[in-house]
């Protein structure tokens, strides 16, 4: 058969959610196109009930992933570096359709975006040794205090940086043990779509992370109002929107990161880390050793 004969398969992009991809509720989509607005794929609408779905999900699998080891964590995300090693070329395509570079660029940036992963993977069972430790105390008492996952974190994905800008910001709070709603960039999702397929098929438990595509605003605002949900990334948010989802977010006391300028290819230190992180201490007497009244 001539390859000019040969109709293309062409992809359907879904949502994932809760370890599996089912299409928008409301069975919607939109057209996503390139830097040179060629059309690329339909990918989903997402709605106020597919967010909502999402949140379900999250919390579900929140206490299987913050109950499991740092280091078991580690091996997890580790494993997903893999898989994207394995799809570099397919995430180089979809990069440089998305952001309008060069393959060369886009290779660079997919390149760096991979390395990023591996990087917030070795930080999983470190963590706890710069923000945690024993506290002296004026008395016969044992103070430690350990880091320990916010919950369930929705994460506005950035919208320029459609891969690297979206592992910055995901990879860090599920390296802690939270669990994610991501809403992908409203441009450009289909890198963010792609990474879950990624996500469904390394060792990441279902629903840790889920993905949505559509309209940030629209997806956004039930997450930042949900009780369900304890904290926001507001990173792909404008000033405007930001202030509007902070507002809604105040009413069950959700921590927020706020917006800021952010270059995604510069080492990104532990601030996102750090930025979902809760501080548990804990006082436990020492007790005393014999006569003499010496403590341990």
């Amino acid at each position: 058969m001539n390859a000019v004969d040969r109709l293309n398969v062409l992809k359907t992009y879904k949502l994932y959610v809760g370890g599996k991809f089912p299409r928008s509720e409301s069975g919607r989509v939109y057209e996503v196109t390139d830097s040179k607005g060629k059309w690329r794929a339909n990918a989903p609408l997402s709605s106020r009930k597919d967010a909502r779905d999402a949140v379900v999900a999250a919390r579900k699998a929140f206490g299987g992933w913050s109950g499991a080891t740092a280091y078991n964590r580690g091996q997890v995300l580790y494993r997903v570096a893999e898989m994207l090693e394995g799809r570099r070329d397919q995430f180089t395509r979809e990069v440089a359709d998305a952001e309008g570079l060069s393959k060369s660029k886009a290779a660079a940036v997919v390149d760096a975006t991979i390395d990023r992963w591996v990087w917030y993977a070795g930080w999983t069972d470190k963590i706890a040794q710069v923000v945690g430790g024993g506290n002296p105390v004026a008395g016969p008492f044992f103070n430690l205090s350990s880091p320990e996952p916010t919950g369930v974190v929705a994460v506005l994905a950035p919208q320029e940086s459609s891969f690297l800008g979206l592992v910055s910001v995901l990879a860090p709070v599920i390296a802690t043990g939270n669990t994610a709603i991501v809403v992908a960039s409203e441009n450009s999702p289909l890198p963010a779509l792609s990474l879950a397929e990624v996500l469904a098929t390394s060792d990441v438990p279902g629903g840790v992370v889920n993905v949505l595509s559509g309209r940030t605003a629209e997806i956004a605002a039930p997450l930042a109002a949900h009780q369900d949900v304890n904290a926001i990334d507001l990173a792909g948010a404008d000033e405007v929107l930001a202030k509007e989802l902070e507002i809604a977010a105040a009413d069950n006391l959700k921590r927020v990161l706020r917006p800021q300028p952010v270059d995604y290819a510069e080492t990104p230190g532990t601030d996102r880390l750090t930025a979902f992180l809760e501080t548990k201490t804990v006082w436990h007497p020492t007790g005393s050793l014999g006569a003499s009244g010496s403590s341990y």
